[in-house]
């Protein structure tokens, strides 16, 4: 996560939406950086920690952004992550029907412990804070945003590509992915329906 005085902006990096690769174009003008495990600041610590935290020392109420990635697409990129051979992990030679199956129990065995994409961007009451809520697959609508927004011609190198390798998901398994995370799927659809490009708070 990343916060930027001059633009009055704070990037949140909700995992596997591809944000190293902005953090890393955006690194130079950051004023504020979370790295590591304080990289993944949710939506709702950020309201309760860090807007009272910048508004009492730099008098900064900046507005929020975060990408959204496609719910299937963002397991399918943990699924991947975690069975990398390279890695060593324990859930190597797992089909990603059992991992969607095993992120789907309560509580989550490690090996599928992904949290979500909408608890993340979302406050305990269902409210969504933050100002800017982009389609992952939009990428040339994130970017033009970016560079105008900061004033320039931005680049942003691949960064924490995850291996290409089969990840098919059954027709059934896909249906009770998208009955218990129905919240994150309409979350989803309806920056789409913006065009890519949702504030929630706007009437």
């Amino acid at each position: 996560m990343q916060i930027y005085f001059k633009q009055n902006l704070a990037f949140l990096a909700v995992p596997k939406t591809g944000t190293t690769a902005y953090e890393m174009a955006l690194r130079g003008e950051a004023d504020i950086i979370f790295a590591k495990r304080r990289k993944h600041m949710t939506a709702g610590q950020f309201q309760r920690r860090m807007m009272p935290f910048l508004k009492g020392f730099y008098d900064l109420e900046p507005e929020r952004m975060a990408i959204m990635r496609d719910p299937i697409e963002q397991i399918r990129s943990w699924y991947r992550y975690r069975t990398d051979p390279k890695r060593n992990s324990r859930t190597e030679g797992l089909s990603f029907d059992e991992f969607v199956l095993a992120t789907m129990q309560d509580p989550e065995p490690p090996l599928a412990a992904i949290g979500s994409q909408y608890g993340f961007l979302t406050m305990a009451d269902g409210h969504q804070p933050l100002e800017h809520l982009f389609a992952y697959g939009h990428q040339n609508l994130i970017r033009g945003w970016l560079s105008d927004r900061f004033g320039k011609d931005l680049k942003f190198p691949e960064k924490n590509v995850s291996p290409d390798r089969p990840a098919p998901l059954s027709p059934k398994v896909e249906h009770r992915l998208r009955q218990a995370r129905a919240a994150e799927f309409e979350l989803y659809d309806r920056i789409l329906q913006a065009g890519g490009h949702l504030n929630p708070n706007k009437r």
